[in-house]
């Protein structure tokens, strides 16, 4: 009996259709692969290679010490911490007992010299009169001598006669010279001087103004406007000067020190901008800023224990240098931020005009208080009034 022929012959054999979707699927995924590359490579080009960015950032600021100049017994504290305070505001106040009484030593010091230089004057004018009044028994010694002479040669009066006479006009000559050396050492401590510059005055003025100085400084004030810190110091402590009491911050001036590493620095510039977001507020709340300065070494190199890389167990480390940023103030003052909160921050390396490192140095003081003249003036002011009230009208040129 013949068998049916049952192979299938290729033209025969229906197409397996999971070989179509393999091929399409292949073909989606090279598509994605060449999507992401290309993603990749724009993202490098337009953003990646012109931004470096670096989280090991952290605020920073002005730490205004309150040290005092003068030992003092603490009688009262103006402010404790976290407390805002404005610039001049009393914060710490001393025992002024010691410093008072200094204060008013100097200010009788300062009177009773001027009284003396006074009395300098006085006698300049009276040695003066003596000059003066010598000048006169010389020219009538003189005159004397001259008509004896006259006399003597006619035989109308003795010899013995005209030898007294010569011996009073060389007696009178004598104290002449006497009284005009005794002015010329009188005038010698006034020359070219008035009451309120004469070395004596002037000796006496400094000892009230450092008395005046002493007496404001047992009274501790804010030299800036910003909020109180780090206070140690209590009700009753003698304090020696130079030690820390308390601190001031002014928190609206505050920066950025990023830590980048040494090779995200190639191409940044000072004057880039930065964009700044920190952990206090999140992506919520992004600040602008500009950089400021970058660091003349690296972290390590300042450290209190420098690495020493001239060992046999060397392992090489990235380094990192510190990055001055500054923060746009507006924006600081909307949303404050506090000293040593971290950050994240991003530069952006588009702009390559600026240098490396600040090519001047400053031209004025990037922070400064003038809260201390004020204490200089009213010691200067004490001192012209005190001389006013105990000096007379002394006119310079009649002592020349």
């Amino acid at each position: 009996m013949a068998t049916a022929d049952t192979t299938q012959t290729p033209e025969n054999t229906p197409a397996n259709p999971n070989a179509g979707k393999r091929k399409i699927m292949l073909l989606v995924l090279a598509v994605v692969v060449l999507l992401g590359g290309a993603g990749v490579w724009a993202y490098h080009e337009f953003y990646g290679r012109w931004s470096e960015s670096t989280d090991d950032a952290y605020v920073n600021g002005n730490v205004v010490e309150i040290t005092p100049l003068v030992t003092g017994t603490v009688v009262s504290i103006g402010a404790d911490d976290g407390d805002l305070v404005q610039e001049g505001q009393v914060l710490v106040n001393f025992d002024p007992s010691d410093a008072q009484v200094g204060l008013q030593s100097a200010q009788a010091n300062l009177a009773r010299t001027v009284r003396q230089v006074r009395g300098l004057y006085s006698d300049v004018d009276g040695m003066k009169a003596q000059v003066n009044a010598q000048q006169a028994e010389v020219q009538k010694a003189q005159d004397n001598f001259n008509r004896r002479k006259n006399l003597a040669v006619g035989g109308a009066i003795s010899q013995e006669e005209l030898s007294h006479a010569r011996d009073d006009l060389t007696s009178a000559q004598n104290a002449l010279a006497n009284a005009q050396q005794k002015l010329k050492t009188t005038s010698a401590l006034v020359d070219d001087t008035v009451v309120s510059s004469h070395p004596d005055v002037m000796a006496a003025a400094a000892q009230l103004r450092q008395a005046y100085l002493n007496n404001a400084r047992s009274t501790l004030i804010a030299p800036v406007t910003g909020y109180v810190a780090k206070r140690t110091v209590q009700l009753g402590q003698r304090v020696q000067p130079g030690e820390a009491l308390m601190a001031v911050i002014p928190l609206n001036q505050l920066w950025i020190d990023a830590n980048f590493k040494e090779t995200q620095l190639r191409d940044m510039r000072i004057g880039q901008p930065v964009e700044i977001e920190t952990d206090l507020y999140g992506s919520d709340v992004k600040y602008s800023g500009t950089l400021d300065s970058l660091g003349a070494g690296t972290g390590s190199a300042f450290a209190l224990l420098p690495a020493q890389n001239a060992t046999g167990n060397w392992i090489k480390i990235v380094q990192r240098v510190p990055v001055r940023i500054h923060v746009n103030a507006e924006e600081l003052a909307k949303h404050p931020l506090r000293v040593g909160l971290s950050t994240i921050v991003d530069v952006d390396l588009h702009d390559q005009s600026g240098p490396v490192l600040a090519q001047q140095p400053p031209k004025k003081a990037s922070f400064s208080t003038r809260i201390y003249d004020r204490q200089l003036a009213e010691a200067d002011a004490m001192i012209t009034q005190l001389i006013h009230d105990n000096s007379a009208a002394v006119s310079k040129t009649a002592h020349r």
